[in-house]
């Protein structure tokens, strides 16, 4: 058999399943959208956008229908998307350092990482900025005595910030905070010290924000503590007064998405609720035999899920649930199967259309890793040796095999992500997801009915011990010395090569699934053959890492915390700044600190004066780094402010005795979220 005939014979043989590969295929072109070294031209978006019509024109062919081309024309299609929504979403991005007046209506309010309190600002207004170039939004933290106001959103505050543009990658590759601004339309990041004043009433707008913080505030008076916190966390996704220690805890036990509102609290919601009006249907005899109950019982579950993702407000995971509960939802009222790979595929389908960006986030690729495992696995077993199982075991069983399958699916994600891995993960979500689904959420649906009678706290109550229950058992696991495993990130190419394996293990049907396994196992020896940079050096000049036997070394205890926790966690390395600051690799004082790299001198500059003293320096060492600009000249290699704002942080890596350096902005390339929208 000719190879052309055997590839067609190979893929017709997974007629009738191969659409689940219609997001996968979407998918590859949003990835090859943010892997471009550099934006496009609008020529390349024209011959895009002609190459899409004459495909769509060419449908009408049997030839132009084969699934490689159809394939192609997706690809395509999903490059284009992501490019479009990129356009579409631009909004001035601040292209300087500013302190002043702060003016902005409030529409967000949670947490810093640092645990600070923190608002985000639309309607800006800065002083000495036209409005062509003032921000969309911008996002600041507040420190200091902050006892004037009780932030609210639609709330217009004045106040006297510290700004500056969204960071770049903290390393070369690492996770780019640029991206993320851009798609958010967040302009400037900062913080203030000054207290915060309100320059106006909240008005009208942002009814439903409003409503949001109105219901978190009850649910707290009602239960205290960080139960109260947990409670209004999960109801109303507001964790302004979650508390740091207790979001590490949960974190740390596997737990943190029992915090997020996703999929699980969707799920657990729409499922009650359904339940409960089927029952409620089926009790009224006349309904019962003539009234298509399953379909209203349905149609009113997607409503009460609209109104969770209202109240939830709304963020990209709790969209991402609530598209898969409609597609469920609405597969029941049509009568057909709700929970197929078909009914995956549309939700990952509608979810990469509305936002492309989020394929490459975490939320996306853990939510529909384990929603896909869970739908395949749990499909193979529906008309084997399910059916076989006392009825008494299967709601057990379904539980742990659904959080052993759901654990295994997002593990790697997570660790790539989150750069550790919880050993008791599947303990911890055994002791408290049954609360969840049977106690927590039926009482918070019990809660929110009574609300309008002033009868809330019925609920409230019934939901408070087990709320503390979880709490305890989070806290109890992540106590344990052994809890976590860190681990290193992997390189760019591991991720994409593990999904692609275990997509393919997912969606393939026959024997050829098996296939699946290499890619993954590849990614997986990649992963565990990645070599950390030997030195890293912050994009101000002020913060430098350097890998030693003992583990990265740091050039100071203090200062640029955030950069040094994150080239900590991206080494698998659970050490604090304070203990990284004090191996040994650095020695000398604060202004010229001196090491070595792979038998190549190097010298940290700080303090006063520090580009008087390069070019002295640089008659001694091979490598010097200097947070101010430089006209030294030398044999050395020096890393300036120049080279710094031109490259942003540096990762280098020692080979035969030779200084490869690698730029942020290297990999990261010119794109619509690295440069000035407004120029």
């Amino acid at each position: 058999m000719r190879p052309a005939a055997a590839l067609a014979a190979f893929i017709d043989a997974q007629r009738g399943h191969l659409f689940p590969w219609v997001p996968v295929c979407v998918g590859l072109g949003i990835g090859a959208y943010f892997a471009l070294p550099k934006e496009p031209p609008m020529a390349v978006w024209a011959a895009l956008g002609g190459l899409l019509v004459l495909g769509a024109a060419l449908l009408q062919r049997r030839a132009a229908r084969h699934p490689l081309a159809l394939a192609v024309l997706l690809a395509v299609a999903g490059l284009c998307l992501a490019g479009a929504r990129a356009h579409l979403v631009a909004a001035p991005k601040l292209a300087f350092r500013y302190y002043g007046p702060v003016e902005g209506r409030i529409v967000r309010i949670d947490r810093s990482a640092s645990d600070a309190v923190r608002l985000t600002l639309d309607r800006v207004v800065l002083s000495d900025t036209v409005p062509a170039r003032t921000p969309a939004r911008v996002r600041v933290s507040l420190h200091g005595e902050q006892r004037f106001i009780v932030p609210r959103p639609g709330l217009t505050v004045i106040l006297t910030g510290h700004l500056s543009p969204p960071a770049g990658p903290v390393e070369p590759g690492g996770f780019d905070f640029q991206r993320l601004a851009w798609f958010l339309r967040l302009g400037a990041v900062g913080y203030t010290r000054s207290p915060v004043l309100a320059l106006g009433p909240p008005g009208r707008a942002l009814p439903v924000e409003r409503l949001r913080m109105r219901i978190s505030s009850a649910v707290r008076a009602k239960m205290d503590g960080e139960a109260g916190a947990f409670a209004a966390a999960i109801t109303t996704g507001d964790r302004s007064d979650m508390g740091h220690a207790t979001l590490e805890a949960l974190r740390d036990a596997n737990l943190a998405h029992l915090l997020a509102i996703s999929g699980l609290h969707m799920g657990l919601l729409t499922g009650f609720v359904f339940s409960a009006l089927r029952l409620g249907l089926a009790a009224v005899p006349y309904l019962a035999l003539h009234a298509p109950t399953k379909s209203w019982a349905a149609a009113g579950a997607l409503a009460a899920g609209a109104v969770y993702l209202a109240l939830s407000g709304g963020n990209v995971a709790t969209q991402r649930a609530f598209v898969m509960m409609a597609v469920v939802l609405c597969a029941v009222m049509l009568g057909r199967r709700a929970l197929t790979l078909r009914a995956v595929a549309v939700a990952a389908l509608i979810v990469l259309a509305l936002r492309p960006e989020s394929l490459t986030g975490p939320g996306f690729q853990m939510s529909f890793a384990a929603t896909t495992a869970l739908v395949a696995v749990f499909g193979a077993l529906r008309d084997g040796p399910w059916q076989r199982l006392p009825r008494w075991l299967r709601p057990p069983l379904a539980v742990a095999l659904s959080s052993a399958v759901a654990g295994a699916a997002t593990a790697p994600f997570a660790a790539a992500h989150f750069n550790q891995i919880a050993q008791y993960g599947l303990l911890a979500n055994l002791l408290t997801v049954p609360l969840m689904g049977a106690v927590v959420i039926p009482a918070a649906v019990l809660a929110a009915c009574l609300w309008p009678f002033g009868h809330s706290w019925i609920g409230l109550s019934l939901m408070e011990p087990p709320v503390a229950w979880i709490l305890a058992v989070a806290q109890l696991v992540a106590e344990r010395p052994s809890a976590l495993i860190h681990v290193s990130a992997p390189g760019p190419h591991v991720l994409p090569l593990l999904s692609l394996g275990l997509l393919w293990l997912a969606l393939w049907q026959g024997r050829m699934r098996i296939a699946g396994a290499l890619p993954a196992l590849a990614a997986l020896l990649l992963w565990a053959q990645t070599e950390r940079p030997d030195l890293l050096i912050a994009s101000d000049g002020r913060l430098a890492g350097l890998m030693t036997p003992e583990g990265r070394a740091l050039s100071k205890a203090k200062g640029g915390s955030f950069v040094a926790s994150i080239w900590l966690e991206n080494d698998g390395d659970p050490a604090d700044q304070k203990t990284a600051a004090a191996r040994p690799g650095f020695s000398g004082d604060r202004s010229a600190l001196a090491f070595d790299i792979s038998g190549n001198p190097a010298v940290l500059l700080g303090g006063r004066g520090a580009a008087g003293r390069a070019e002295r320096h640089c008659n001694e060492a091979v490598l010097v780094i200097l947070p101010a600009e430089s006209k030294a000249s030398g044999d050395c290699r020096i890393v300036d402010r120049t080279v710094l704002t031109e490259r942003g942080s540096l990762a280098i890596h020692a080979a035969d005795g030779l200084l490869q350096m690698t730029g942020a902005f290297d990999r990261a390339g010119t794109r619509l979220w690295t440069g000035n929208p407004d120029q």
